[in-house]
């Protein structure tokens, strides 16, 4: 959708005549006020310079300012002065024509700048989808450079944490109150895992799996699991009190496991997760399913890499043939 913004409808009307008949949508607006009021979805702006009240060199630079609009394409209609020209691009204009324009060069123009204003919306809609499981700043790294989600081979530690108690609460409360609570219960978490700088790799109902040392490099990722950990575990506690008024008995239970595995997208085109496999995520899981109300079991090697007060278990654990030595973290 172009915006064609101008105080003379005959110049509203002729750039309508060129630009219609090639598919473009064309909205209009007779001031600069009106203008910035019907920015909502517009592709391009053709922005005329002189114009009652705001200038179109004001509003191109409002139009800069707002974070909403500050790639949005903007052609300002300008006189043959070339001192109108030098104050259109510093105002922040990405290209203008020079009254009477040539057909063929607007649409010229408009091509080219519509074209990158789709491809922008696609480097948008990439980062959201980004942010839903990196940090703001992680999500901005990976923008930057998108082959650090390619497979590869790294050392990270995988924590994860589910909610005692959710499969029999998930049976009988209301599903109203399912979702309430696993509203509260992945946003409280976000929160703490943002601080960490670490990945947020994978949300199924109750469980929640986040990933340390990958995409961020970190140097001391066994102590920093285990404060991550203490940290989830704390704040789920707090979550749990006003749960246990409303009746509903629901505690953490965290896992914790260090390890190399294969890390990159999984999915399809549509739909893909950016996560760990390999037997370090797998152990995480089953500590997680293993771990009683409020413990947090940690994996031999996550003992071995910090100073933790703990307490050693021996465990059969789904899916391993072996007993497995793993740790109830009780602190630092």
């Amino acid at each position: 959708m172009i915006l064609v913004v101008d105080d003379l409808p005959q110049n509203v009307r002729l750039l309508e005549a060129v630009l219609a008949p090639r598919g473009y949508e064309v909205v209009s607006a007779a001031s600069g006020e009106e203008a910035l009021e019907r920015l909502d979805g517009v592709d391009l702006v053709l922005l005329d310079v002189v114009m009652p009240g705001l200038d179109g060199y004001e509003v191109c630079r409002r139009i800069r300012a707002d974070p909403d609009t500050a790639f949005l394409p903007v052609v300002m209609i300008t006189a043959s002065g070339e001192q109108e020209k030098k104050r259109a691009l510093d105002a922040g204009a990405d290209d203008f024509l020079t009254k009477p324009f040539d057909h063929a060069e607007l649409l010229a123009r408009v091509r080219s700048l519509v074209r990158l204003k789709r491809y922008h919306d696609e480097v948008d809609r990439y980062t959201a989808g980004l942010r839903r499981f990196l940090p703001p700043e992680v999500a901005e790294l990976v923008k930057a450079d998108p082959a650090l989600l390619e497979s590869h081979r790294r050392e990270v530690a995988v924590l994860v944490c589910g909610l005692h108690g959710f499969p029999a609460f998930a049976e009988t409360a209301a599903p109203e109150d399912v979702m309430d609570v696993l509203g509260e219960y992945h946003a409280a978490l976000g929160d703490v895992i943002d601080a960490f700088s670490a990945t947020l790799s994978r949300i199924a109902g109750d469980v929640v799996t986040v990933v340390l040392n990958d995409p961020v490099p970190c140097e001391d990722v066994a102590g920093t699991a285990v404060r991550l950990s203490l940290a989830l575990r704390d704040r789920v506690w707090e979550l749990g009190e006003r749960w246990t008024r409303l009746g509903f008995e629901l505690s953490p239970a965290l896992g914790v496991a260090l390890g190399h595995a294969t890390i990159g997208r999984i999915g399809s085109d549509r739909r893909w997760q950016y996560a760990p496999v390999g037997p370090a995520p797998l152990l995480a899981e089953r500590l997680a399913e293993a771990a009683g109300a409020g413990e947090v079991l940690i994996s031999q090697r996550v003992e071995a890499g910090t100073e933790a007060v703990t307490s050693p278990l021996t465990l059969q654990l789904r899916g391993f043939t072996r007993p497995v030595a793993a740790y109830d973290l009780l602190g630092t």
